[in-house]
This record gives C-alpha cells, sequence and structure tokens, in this order.
C-alpha cells in the first residue's frame, strides 16, 4: 500500500510546487545586492576606450545602470524608453553593454540615438556576473551612495517607469 502512496504524494507536491511556480512572476527575480554597494569595478568607456568607467562614477546622483547589448532582441524594444526617458532629463542613464563588439554597438547608438551618460564596456561579461545579470536586458537604480536599490529583469515598459522607478528615485532624491 505504501509503495503506491509515496509515489502519489510525491507527484502531488511536484504538482503544488509547479503550480507555485507558475504564477510568478520572472521579473521579480530577489536580488541580493539590494541595499548593498554595486559591486566595485572599472570597465572601459564604450566609445572611449582610453577613458575609464568605475563605480566610483555612479555616486553623486541617483541613477539607473542598463545592462544592454546588441544580440538582445528585446533590448531593442526597450530602447526607445531609454531614449525617452534620457530626453526628460529626469535621471541619469548609465550603459553597461554585455558581450558585444565595439563598432556594433557604436552603430546601434548612432542609428537608434544614445541615451546613456557613459557607457562601460564588459566584453566578457565579468562585470556583469559580479552585479548578478542574468542576461541582457536588466535595469539597476542605484542611490547617490552608490548603493543598489531596485533591479528590474526584462526590458522597461513606460508603465514600470511611471509606477516603480521614477516614484523610487523621487523618493532617494527626497532623502
Amino acid at each position: 500500500m505504501i509503495r503506491y502512496l509515496l509515489p502519489a504524494a510525491l507527484f502531488a507536491v511536484l504538482v503544488v510546487f509547479l503550480g507555485l511556480g507558475l504564477n510568478r512572476d520572472p521579473s521579480m527575480v530577489p536580488s541580493p545586492l539590494i541595499d548593498k554597494p554595486a559591486p566595485a569595478f572599472s570597465l572601459p568607456q564604450l566609445k572611449h576606450p582610453a577613458q575609464m568607467f568605475t563605480s566610483h562614477d555612479l555616486r553623486g546622483d541617483v541613477s539607473l545602470v542598463n545592462v544592454w547589448a546588441t544580440w538582445c532582441v528585446a533590448c531593442y524594444g526597450e530602447h526607445p524608453v531609454l531614449v525617452a526617458l534620457a530626453r526628460s532629463g529626469q535621471v541619469p542613464i548609465y550603459g553597461l553593454n554585455l558581450k558585444d563588439k565595439r563598432p556594433a554597438a557604436k552603430r546601434w547608438l548612432r542609428e537608434l540615438g544614445d541615451p546613456y551618460a557613459a557607457i562601460a564596456f564588459d566584453e566578457d561579461g565579468r562585470v556583469a556576473i559580479d552585479w548578478g545579470v542574468y542576461g541582457a536586458p536588466e535595469t539597476f537604480v542605484v542611490d547617490a551612495k552608490g548603493i543598489i536599490r531596485y533591479k528590474h529583469i526584462g526590458p522597461l515598459t513606460a508603465e514600470v517607469l511611471t509606477d516603480t522607478i521614477l516614484p523610487l528615485v523621487r523618493r532617494l532624491r527626497e532623502g
């Protein structure tokens, strides 16, 4: 009897866990870096390889760090949202170009617009790993002290900006 009940019970537990997993929002993957300093890095800039972009450059104002690449299909859909946000001047956006080819990334920005105040060129993806990046696109809100306050996985939308990110930016600036 137990020989039949045990597999049925294990199957029932498995079904419950799978059912719970299907109801979760994949963009809400928790990050152990929330409320911790942004991982230290120093990378060459995409457009100016002789100049470095470092984690210290993220201090002084609330900012967004957007992980993107030309090979990322979702990044194309997100890009107009970033360009509009940059034009609004509400928050500086810094890019982390992930495992890309420098000429392709520069061409992409020329053709689609460049919303970034500066772009770190993470050719081998090591800095992205330190930041806990699962894939592109991902966007982080970093406070004026260089502390990561929020992580959004997937493409930014106008709704995400309006409902979540920009209110957080305002709260962080207010104190």
